[in-house]
């Protein structure tokens, strides 16, 4: 199941998206992936909690894997880096941020790809500047100049969907989220096994992401 996220700016109290939050997964910190050679797509993934593999095995390595296969132009891939734990969802805004800021510049015709899995989606809800994580200190928004390099956005598991927040309407036509049926961290579920069952929708997001570039 897939669907584009119908923005929400339902008003939390902070605290409320830290529990949120803490219950979400976050990524292993891997390793920091210099700027690579141009191509057309780089895709920057934002792992989930103790999830092994360099992008994410729940999502970021199939998710590469399938866009290399699928789309009809060259594609690179680099793993957030951050230390994956509440405080440090800044941290990651920032690796996100200076990352794309380096490419960017290096590479003028290179588009973005921007992906988070659970507490990695919150990563890219900090660099775009959703409401609410956009608030936490030490967060790092992407400058106005590189919005429009940011081609497509996808969300798996993400815990900002369960309170009622999305992407900042800029970026809402150009999102997709994906949500497994059960989930107890994006959908109020009750199945914490289908927060580790984003592999069936990888294909939805291989094709949501052909469509907008």
């Amino acid at each position: 199941m897939s669907d584009r996220k119908v923005v929400l700016f339902k008003k939390w109290p902070m605290a409320s998206a830290f529990a949120v939050l803490l219950i979400a997964a976050s990524a292993v910190l891997g390793p920091h992936a210099a700027a690579q050679s141009c191509a057309a797509v780089d895709l920057v993934m934002a792992r989930g909690t103790q999830e092994p593999g360099y992008l994410g095995t729940f999502v970021g390595d199939p998710l590469y894997d399938a866009m290399r296969r699928a789309l009809p132009m060259s594609v690179r891939a680099y793993s957030v880096n951050y230390p994956a734990n509440l405080t440090d969802v800044s941290a990651g805004s920032a690796d996100l941020v200076a990352h794309v800021a380096h490419q960017a510049a290096a590479c003028p015709v290179e588009r973005f790809i921007l992906a988070g899995y659970s507490l990695g989606a919150g990563v890219v809800h900090g660099a775009l500047g959703t409401g609410i994580v956009a608030g936490l200190p030490g967060i790092v928004q992407l400058p106005g100049d590189l919005v429009d390099r940011v081609a497509v956005v996808l969300l798996f598991g993400d815990p900002l969907r369960s309170i009622g927040w999305s992407v900042p309407d800029r970026y809402s036509d150009r999102t997709a989220e994906f949500c497994a049926a059960g989930d107890p961290v994006c959908g109020g579920g009750t199945d914490p096994g289908a927060h580790a069952r984003y592999g069936d929708f990888i294909g939805a997001a291989v094709g949501f992401s052909a469509a907008h570039l």
